[in-house]
């Protein structure tokens, strides 16, 4: 009462009108702003939410800003940019303005906040984001949502790949940097483009998978002679999706019960690789595995039974959105259990180097799209049997363009003339074969050596 008796008979009554209608805009503005707190873990687990919030940032923050943290993991890693401890920053969200703090709180030595320490050391950091109370529904229902998603696309943008390799039953990873993608790949036109569609189809069809009752998986077996670039359309692959590579040495595996763990152990949104399917190991036929009942130790080793129901049986269920490939040289020598409608669903034949692959590969290795010797040796790959891997070799002879080119020239024109002397021998042989035959004349045997 002192204090209200006192301003009304000094202040003037337009300085009272003042400063009583900044006092309650002040007031009005501190109560309407609303904050939420989203701390770096939550227990014993990390906060996703924090995890996007910091990716996301990342992308937002200008160069007006006066004080920035920067880091880099490794070499191959590109800048981190984020916020320093108490630092602020605006986002704007739909015309709504979001106002970014990071706060770092220093914790004490007790037994609650060890995972925490571990994690960050003796601070705990927590983002605030504070906005107008209007808009709170919108905060929580749009913009939160609206980050995760964001966080989720940059993180699959710029996610190191890694090739993962097996050892009795363990995965050990090494980071994947295989250059390999479907631009650079040799690989007839139309077939890469029935690739590619295949596998962006495959990605968005989770619910259609859900639906129809399967397991959210894609097989594909790759086939054809040696150097026509079967790794090389795994790597492209894994680029494409961003998926990580589990390289399976069946060798190294000697029963079920590995495998299983091993497989198990792979992580979704990646390609599970079993190179020379038909030559890595030895795998019993079903046929034979069914004739005996009797339980033993040797009844676990691994089979193509076993192998074959991670493929379609009960444990492809064990994980989402994976890839499985299988290589061989020769599909004629595969099981036909392995081969069975709907275990790999897609068979890509993996033939020689055509006319479309031979310009990708002269587009890589000499940065050429046309040249007065290309239509000759687009003739000449349409008559020589010759893999992507062999004109790989002969155009990385020479730096030279004319030189390397004039030289797959003069080595397509000899491979398919010994081609044609070859076949010109057995043309002849069979036909004195026929001749004495028809003259009743009996080829001698050939002795043992």
């Amino acid at each position: 009462m002192l204090i209200r008796s006192v301003v009304n008979e000094f202040l003037p009554r337009e300085v009272q009108s003042f400063l009583l209608s900044s006092f309650t805009t002040f007031r009005t503005r501190v109560c309407s702003v609303h904050t939420i707190v989203i701390e770096e873990s939550e227990k014993y687990a990390s906060n996703q939410i924090y995890e996007a919030a910091k990716i996301y940032l990342a992308t937002r923050i200008n160069a007006s800003m006066k004080r920035l943290r920067v880091s880099r993991a490794d070499e191959t890693a590109s800048m981190v940019i984020s916020l320093e401890p108490g630092g602020e920053m605006i986002d704007v969200f739909e015309g709504i303005e979001f106002k970014w703090r990071l706060v770092c709180q220093e914790l004490e030595g007790s037994h609650n906040n060890k995972f925490r320490q571990a994690k960050t050391g003796t601070q705990l950091r927590s983002f605030e984001v504070s906005f107008h109370e209007k808009h709170k529904n919108k905060a929580l229902n749009s913009y939160l949502p609206f980050i995760l998603a964001q966080a989720k696309a940059i993180k699959h943008e710029e996610k190191t790949l890694h090739l993962y390799m097996n050892e009795r039953e363990s995965w050990f990873p090494i980071n994947l940097h295989h250059p390999s993608t479907f631009d650079t790949l040799a690989m007839e036109e139309e077939l890469k483009r029935t690739v590619m569609e295949d596998l962006a189809r495959f990605v968005k069809r989770k619910d259609y998978y859900k639906r129809i009752g399967k397991a959210w998986k894609r097989g594909y077996l790759l086939y054809g002679p040696p150097g026509t670039g079967k790794s090389s359309l795994i790597a492209a692959m894994a680029n494409y999706l961003k998926f990580d590579i589990y390289d399976l040495e069946l060798t190294e595996v000697r029963w079920n019960s590995t495998l299983r763990r091993l497989l198990v152990g792979m992580t979704n949104r990646s390609i599970l690789v079993i190179e020379d399917i038909d030559c890595t190991i030895e795998l019993q036929k079903r046929e034979e595995e069914a004739g005996s009942c009797k339980s033993s130790s040797r009844d676990d080793k691994v089979t193509l039974s076993g192998l074959l129901n991670f493929v379609d049986g009960l444990w492809s269920t064990s994980g989402e959105e994976r890839i499985i490939v299988f290589t061989t040289n020769y599909k004629e020598r595969l099981d036909p259990a392995l081969l069975r409608p709907g275990r790999m669903d897609m068979h890509i034949h993996m033939g020689y180097c055509g006319p479309h692959a031979f310009r990708v590969l002269a587009s890589n290795y000499h940065n050429v799209d046309d040249h007065p010797l290309f239509p000759e040796i687009q003739g000449l790959v349409r008559e020589v049997e010759v893999t992507p891997a062999e004109v790989a070799e002969e155009l990385m002879r020479s730096d030279d363009t004319d030189v390397a080119l004039q030289g797959l020239v003069e080595f397509l024109q000899e491979k398919g003339g010994n081609a044609s002397r070859a076949k010109g021998k057995e043309e002849l042989v069979e036909h004195v074969a026929g001749m004495d035959q028809e003259a009743g004349v009996e080829m001698p045997e050939k002795r043992a050596s």
